[in-house]
Formats: structure tokens, C-alpha cells, sequence
């Protein structure tokens, strides 16, 4: 007996990448971030909103939001509109 046969990973094989992780966004009235993981937001560059597959029976509806928070980094974060909460992706 040897040892098992492990295949290895395909070349080309599809995988996910950037995928959205839930993030906790405290918001002002109006829905723009006041506040991302505990950190304050000191600006707002700049907001948009993405609509795709509507065609589908799962459209996609966000609403993103380029952010500033107090120790300088620069965010985008995007509220989910269809089924709800809040999210980042990295670039």
C-alpha cells in the first residue's frame, strides 16, 4: 500500500476571487456611512448605485459608497438592497 493519489489543482480552474465580506457599517439618516468596523468616516468621496441582472430571479441592487475614515484609508463598502447588510470588497 502507498500513499493515496491526490490530484492536483486544474490549471485554469475556475475559482472566486474579490468575493464580498460582511462588514458593520453604522449609517446617519439617509443611509451614508457614519462609521465602518468601530472607525468614524470623515468623508464621503463619493456614492453609486449598480443595477444588474434585473433580468433574473436574482437581480443584483447595491448601493456603494467610497469613504474616508479617520485614519486615513480610503474604503468602498456597498449596502446590499436586495437582501440587506453591508459589505467591502478588495480591489
Amino acid at each position: 500500500m502507498g500513499r493515496p493519489h491526490v490530484a492536483p489543482a486544474a490549471v485554469g480552474a475556475p475559482r472566486a476571487l474579490n468575493l464580498p465580506r460582511p462588514v458593520r457599517v453604522r449609517t446617519w439618516r439617509g443611509g451614508v456611512p457614519a462609521e465602518v468596523e468601530g472607525e468614524q468616516v470623515e468623508l464621503v468621496r463619493e456614492s453609486w448605485l449598480v443595477e444588474d441582472r434585473w433580468w433574473t430571479a436574482r437581480p443584483l441592487r447595491r448601493r456603494y459608497w467610497e469613504v474616508v475614515d479617520v485614519r486615513g484609508r480610503n474604503l468602498v463598502v456597498f449596502h446590499d438592497l436586495q437582501a440587506g447588510g453591508w459589505f467591502t470588497q478588495a480591489a
